[in-house]
């Protein structure tokens, strides 16, 4: 019998890659899309974190990553046995993780976000008298705090891509980009890019503001984020003139070479089961790390309905 086979794809996946791709869409989107795909294989093209969670939302799923390398740096800069302790310090806390994290490190949380949901379930939880410790992104949880009145200690690793832009480029591509320009940035960014920002969202948010963008047609528009979301801006919007946040004077460059190493011929081989298998995690780290990502599915579908 035929398997069916079901390929998702990340927004900061190259064009071609999300053209072979079933769904194609931010963390909390696959996410939700890889709990009820009806596959026998699902071929997640994105980093390895994506497919963990993918696996661990459908563990009777085949999970395959077109390569092993694609990994994320905020999993990369944590170490789960520092982080253990860390969290056994704050024991009257609410540990909230990003879904950038290790299946390790969410069997560790009590709650799971991804920065579309994030500002809601850590209002939410304040909201009922919780304390709140966030990892791992100190540039994401910084801006909470900054942004909200938080006072959440905070993990500290950061997005290898977004952590490079900065306010100094920022300021003097604005100081020639004419008289309307505006920033919209990805909350994984460093706090004096964000506060500069007109919107500060999720991949999908940002999307959908531009979208939406109703200003002049010579208005140019800075994005903050990694470059492969220009692409569906561009299909979205083809009169604006969209362009990535410089990360240094006249660059504009900023990609994550993880999700890069999506080839189309490593996703071919992977739609014919070659690839990295994610067969490695136990049932209980599986059973550990399904609780917190649940929470946050069960609250996004009832918050967002």
């Amino acid at each position: 019998m035929t398997k069916r086979v079901v390929t998702l794809a990340h927004y900061y996946t190259q064009p071609e890659i999300q053209q072979m791709a079933d769904k194609v869409g931010d963390s909390l989107e696959l996410s939700l899309y890889a709990k009820e795909a009806n596959a026998d294989i699902i071929v997640f093209a994105g980093v390895r974190f994506m497919a963990e969670t993918a696996k661990i939302l459908n563990p009777q799923a085949e999970v395959i990553l077109p390569d092993a390398g694609s990994t994320c740096s905020l999993v990369t800069q944590t170490d789960v046995a520092a982080l253990a302790k860390w969290r056994k310090q704050h024991p009257d806390h609410v540990h909230v993780s990003y879904i950038n994290s290790s299946a390790e490190h969410k069997a560790l949380s009590d709650w799971i976000v991804t920065s579309r949901n994030v500002d809601d379930i850590i209002a939410h939880l304040y909201a009922e008298g919780k304390k709140v410790i966030f990892s791992p992104d100190r540039n994401m949880g910084g801006y909470l705090n900054y942004q909200y009145g938080y006072d959440m200690p905070l993990w500290s690793a950061v997005c290898e891509v977004h952590d490079k832009f900065n306010e100094a480029a920022l300021d003097e591509a604005f100081a020639v980009a004419g008289a309307e320009k505006y920033l919209i940035a990805h909350p994984e960014s460093p706090l004096p890019v964000l506060k500069k920002a007109d919107y500060v969202g999720s991949t999908s948010g940002m999307l959908n503001w531009v979208k939406q963008f109703s200003g002049s047609p010579d208005a140019v528009i800075f994005v903050a984020t990694e470059d492969g979301i220009l692409y569906n801006m561009g299909l979205a919007r083809p009169d604006l003139d969209l362009r990535q946040a410089p990360i240094y004077a006249g660059c504009q460059c900023n990609s994550c070479p993880y999700m890069k190493m999506n080839t189309i011929e490593a996703v071919k081989r992977a739609q014919q089961g070659v690839g990295l298998r994610i067969d490695y995690l136990s049932r209980e780290q599986m059973d550990a790390a399904r609780l917190p990502i649940e929470r946050m599915l069960e609250f996004s579908q009832r918050y967002y309905a």
